[in-house]
């Protein structure tokens, strides 16, 4: 076996980790800006794809099945992200001889769209949020399809049938903004996705995010895992997830297992895959959608089972039988929490930050795990996702592991850039996240709300720095004779200048 890694950042790394455990050669793929990208150091092998652009270099199917022909790996990894749920992909790869890791191309296809994918939960027995059994046709009027929303029932969701990630999703709270959701949501799924097909579900007001991840080999084995919790989003998208969840009792973990499973048994699935469920304040749980490769967050699910997941990926795409205690991998030992680390402005909306990394010190010691894609001097690029790393934290209980997050976020030094860090440190301090009182929404209400301002007050020294920049200012402003508007001006800028400075170095 020899693998080709499809992907860039801290999942390239973290497959060949696997591989290289496992005694597996690695290849690796890289755009120009990733020439000196850490996957790309640490691959046995390295193929340039020649471009920057994403649709030139990672999402380019031919050049990836070439690079692989090329170096003579026989499997191709697909990471997630770009082409890990592309059925096109797997075909090309089965087509020129080589394996995919990951389900079957048909259940790929079946699997990411939202319709057909609802379509087999409710064929395997699992509930599903009400909602269209298609998608909507192209030629209905606005009235008709205001009757088929008027029969689900408001707020709901137009999603995309193809979407994912919050794309071509438009929450509508009444009628009247339905139209203009809908042609809203078809115009980004057909730019995001190419298909701008839609279909319409009721909105869980109050839920909780809840997903399975299983795996499942070639003979029919399917075993799922232990839940996660992924209720804290921004903008329906995850930004910290946590295994075991704070409320799922052990008959509910059982039952969302068992319908995980059902509905895997059900399509034939083979490989990593997690299904996500809704869960209301009821205690109901509802399907909502597969995703079809390995997750960002998992992890966390590695922290409190004991199994290299990657390596399960890996050992079934070479055809070995699933031999894992299905009841051990329900039944957590700890606690573990991940954040997701990115070169984003939180205190901006979230803008990316591109740029040189000019120092890093990186958190250690008991509890820790830090899955990171860059290094010192990196150029964080321009062209795509700015995920720097996934910050997991362990312990023996919750309490446990959401300390050590919070000590390990205050040992994370990046400088060069912006990153989420600032995020964390003040959202694991807030009473609702230690007491799980939150569900999908509360992370966008909680920032809504909160006071203008830094997410975190500086450290002294750089409130001590910045008062003392701004006395320097103002003794040059009355030496050049400026208006007193433009100096309270120029103050305020200084003073932000430098606390953004030092609070580069929290």
């Amino acid at each position: 076996m020899k693998v080709l890694v499809a992907n860039r950042g801290e999942i390239a790394v973290r497959i060949m980790r696997a591989c290289r455990d496992m005694r597996v050669p690695t290849v690796a793929v890289y755009s120009p800006s990733d020439r000196l990208a850490p996957h790309v150091r640490y691959a046995d092998e390295a193929v340039g794809l020649g471009a920057d652009r994403p649709a030139e270099s990672y999402l380019d199917i031919d050049k990836l099945v070439s690079a692989a022909r090329r170096s003579g790996a026989d499997t191709v990894h697909p990471g997630y992200g770009f082409l890990a749920e592309n059925a096109e992909f797997a075909r090309a790869c089965h087509a020129a001889g080589l394996r995919f890791v990951g389900p079957a191309a048909d259940v790929i296809a079946l699997m990411g769209g939202k319709t057909a994918s609802r379509e087999a939960a409710q064929r395997a027995g699992v509930p599903v949020v009400p909602g269209t059994d298609g998608p909507l046709p192209a030629g209905l009027t606005a009235d008709e399809i205001g009757r088929t929303a008027d029969g689900i029932g408001y707020p709901l969701f137009v999603k995309a049938v193809a979407g994912g990630g919050g794309k071509g999703m438009r929450l509508v709270d009444e009628p009247a903004a339905l139209p203009a959701a809908v042609r809203a949501a078809r115009s980004e799924a057909q730019s995001a996705f190419g298909n701008p097909a839609v279909y319409l579900e009721r909105c869980v007001t109050v839920a909780r995010h809840i997903e399975v991840q299983l795996l499942g080999d070639d003979e029919g084995r399917v075993v799922p895992f232990v839940e996660r919790e992924c209720s804290i989003q921004r903008r329906h998208q995850k930004v910290i997830e946590e295994t075991p969840s704070p409320v799922v009792d052990t008959a509910t973990r059982q039952a969302l297992a068992a319908a995980a499973a059902a509905l895997a048994r059900g399509v034939g699935y083979t490989n990593a895959g997690t299904v996500e469920f809704l869960l209301d304040d009821a205690g109901h749980f509802y399907f909502l959608e597969m995703n079809t490769r390995l997750q960002v967050e998992h992890p966390v699910t590695e922290m409190v089972t004991g199994v290299d997941l990657v390596e399960w990926q890996l050992r079934i795409a070479r055809g070995e039988k699933l031999a894992l205690d299905a009841e051990r991998v329900l039944a957590p030992h700890g606690h573990a929490i991940e954040c997701r680390v990115y070169a984003e402005d939180p205190e901006a909306g979230f803008i990316p930050c591109p740029g040189r990394i000019t120092s890093l010190r990186t958190p250690d010691g008991p509890g820790i795990r830090n899955d990171s894609g860059v290094a010192q001097g990196f150029e964080v690029p321009l062209h795509y996702d700015s995920m720097l790393s996934k910050l997991v934290a362990w312990g023996e209980t919750r309490a446990q592991a959401i300390d050590r997050m919070r000590r390990a976020l205050t040992e994370y030094e990046v400088g060069g850039v912006r990153t989420t860090i600032p995020l964390f440190r003040w959202l694991l301090g807030r009473p609702d996240f230690a007491a799980a009182r939150f569900d999908t929404g509360f992370l966008d209400r909680a920032l809504a709300a909160r006071p203008p301002g830094p997410l975190l007050p500086p450290p002294p020294e750089v409130e001590e720095i910045a008062v003392l920049a701004t006395a320097v200012r103002a003794s040059l402003d009355a030496r050049t004779g400026r208006s007193a508007r433009e100096a309270a001006g120029a103050r305020r800028t200084t003073w932000q200048q430098a606390a953004r400075v030092g609070g580069l170095r929290r």
